[in-house]
């Protein structure tokens, strides 16, 4: 049963790992040069710089995801603001945890996968925890 999905992302792999998400599990989106975890699932879409971006691959996961809470790291307030009012107006009321870059790094390891885009600007990652549809 595909409890988590809602529509719209044609990447396999993407839409894989969506369907098998249980409530609280998490999948992370970011930059091209976040250090992923062996153990983790890289899903790379990165085909050069900025192509695609962070924001167009988390509105598409978006559409397709139910989210009860994200987590962004800290540094993205100082180091990186436009991209946080960015994905402030995409998620809407959506809960937001700010924790260092460096335990997002480790958070990696307990997602269900990491999606790598070509995004090449600082701290743009996000760990999205899945909710529940009804």
């Amino acid at each position: 049963m595909d409890i988590m999905k809602k529509t719209r992302v044609i990447n396999s792999d993407i839409s894989r790992v969506i369907s098998t998400m249980g409530h609280f599990d998490t999948i992370g989106i970011g930059d091209a040069g976040m250090p992923v975890p062996a153990g983790t699932e890289k899903i790379d879409l990165a085909l050069e710089a900025g192509i695609p971006s962070f924001m167009q691959v988390l509105e598409n996961v978006l559409s397709e995801l139910e989210v009860q809470k994200v987590y962004l790291a800290e540094e993205m307030k100082t180091k990186n603001p436009d991209q946080l009012a960015a994905v402030k107006k995409v998620i809407g009321d959506t809960p937001i945890e700010f924790i260092p870059h460096e335990e997002m790094k480790k958070d990696l390891s307990d997602t269900k996968a990491f999606i790598r885009t070509g995004e090449e600007t600082p701290f743009s990652n996000i760990l999205l925890e899945s909710g529940v549809v009804f």
